[in-house]
């Protein structure tokens, strides 16, 4: 295959993607690496993991992407190394692509901020592997606990963000709605689902209304919370908090954090907050001209110059702003700073509960408004139109009558 191209882009999450197929449109010369040949929508991972949709629902192949596009070539193999001084690529298997612009948008890795036992034994929820080992593990557990006299299921779930959150609650809404009736109600009442985060709040980006609904919500369907106390170690059978409080758990899951990735760290651009790369307004990096950082390895701003969230939707918007840039660097255009217009913040609790803050203005919605708004949003944003209906066909079936016997798991590593 060719070794040139006009722009190189790493990464095909949501910033990578949109930057490849904003460019493709415009005829321009463009190689999309990514280690997988699919492209994940990554809010819903945690659904995948509770059996609630399968991975055919937020999964799309990234040729079908690009069939129509025919100067974008996609190349599936891992990225060993980015040179951002020569703009060059290498692969893991040795090859070398070179470009007249480079676009990093590698996503991050999961941060267990040195936790003792957190990266060997916690599961992260990052990629379609991550949601299906834990998915297969889960199924495992319970078949193991429905086999034994007095056997349970106890999950820890570590982080009160938006995915913490809605992985607590797509877990407990199982155990109340879906355990009984596959297994029994004598199994389902030895099941619990812990919550714990250091700060003393879930989903702290929220506004304190949205923040107090979410917890008595959670607490009502039975979420146990540990909220105020960070984690000191992850063992095999549970976590010891700082307080020294042991919760058991044959399951772990981190959502704690994230961070950038060695190609990031490698790459010898100026790193930021978590690793990740300080861009400018124009979203280049900084002492190497034609090198963009998008999504979740860069630190993006406003207009104010606040720093934005690590969001698909910010990183949707990254990705169409840097190939307009793109484009007026190859075609002698200037650059313009990046506008982001804000959306605001989702969060989902389980069926028919959800928190929405709508807009720049933040207009709040609690319950079966901001569920039904959180459900077209999502919806919207799947990539693909097969993958719109598998979902909405999965959300009725699980929402309405839960039962997500369609969704199949593999045995766990």
């Amino acid at each position: 295959m060719e070794q040139t191209y006009q722009v190189i882009v790493v990464g095909a999450g949501f910033a990578g993607l949109t930057a490849a197929r904003k460019l493709g449109r415009k005829g321009v010369r463009v190689l999309l690496i990514d280690a997988n040949n699919y492209h994940q929508f990554q809010p819903l991972l945690y659904q995948v993991a509770t059996s609630q949709i399968g991975v055919s629902a937020i999964a799309r192949p990234i040729r079908s992407v690009f069939r129509r596009l025919k100067s974008v070539r996609v190349l599936t193999a891992e990225v060993a190394a980015v040179d951002a001084a020569n703009r060059t690529v290498t692969t893991v298997d040795g090859g070398t692509f070179q470009a007249r612009i480079i676009v990093i948008a590698v996503g991050a890795v999961p941060n267990f901020f040195n936790t003792p036992g957190a990266e060997a034994l916690a599961f992260p929820l990052y990629s379609v592997t991550d949601a299906t080992r834990l998915g297969a593990k889960l199924t495992q557990l319970l078949d193991q606990a429905d086999r034994e006299s007095g056997g349970s299921v106890d999950v820890v779930v570590i982080g009160g963000g938006p995915t913490g959150v809605e992985t607590a609650g797509a877990m407990m809404e199982n155990v109340k709605y879906v355990v009984p009736k596959y297994f029994s109600p004598e199994l389902a009442a030895r099941c619990h689902v812990h919550l714990v985060d250091m700060i003393p709040t879930v989903l702290n980006a929220f506004s304190a209304k949205s923040q107090e609904y979410t917890r008595q919500r959670l607490e009502k369907i039975g979420v146990q919370l540990h909220l105020g106390v960070g984690v000191t170690e992850v063992g095999a059978d549970g976590v010891t908090l700082a307080d020294g409080t042991f919760i058991p758990g044959r399951v772990v899951v981190w959502a704690g954090g994230l961070k950038a990735g060695k190609i990031i760290t490698d790459s010898g651009i100026p790193q930021g907050k978590g690793g990740r790369i300080d861009v400018h307004p124009d979203l280049t990096a900084p002492e190497f001209d034609g090198v963009y950082v998008l999504g979740d390895a860069a630190n993006i701003t406003d207009s104010t110059g606040a720093k934005l969230p690590q969001l698909g939707s910010v990183a949707q918007q990254a990705g169409k702003w840097a190939a307009k840039n793109i484009y007026a660097d190859l075609t002698g255009g200037e650059r313009q700073p990046f506008k982001y217009l804000d959306k605001g913040y989702m969060g989902m609790i389980g069926r028919g509960a959800a928190v929405a803050e709508i807009g720049r203005q933040r207009v709040q919605l609690q319950g079966p408004l901001a569920f039904l708004a959180w459900l077209l949003v999502h919806l919207a944003l799947l990539s693909g139109f097969q993958q719109k209906v598998r979902a909405l066909f999965s959300w009725l079936n699980g929402y309405i009558i839960h039962s997500p016997a369609q969704v199949v798991v593999g045995r766990p590593e």
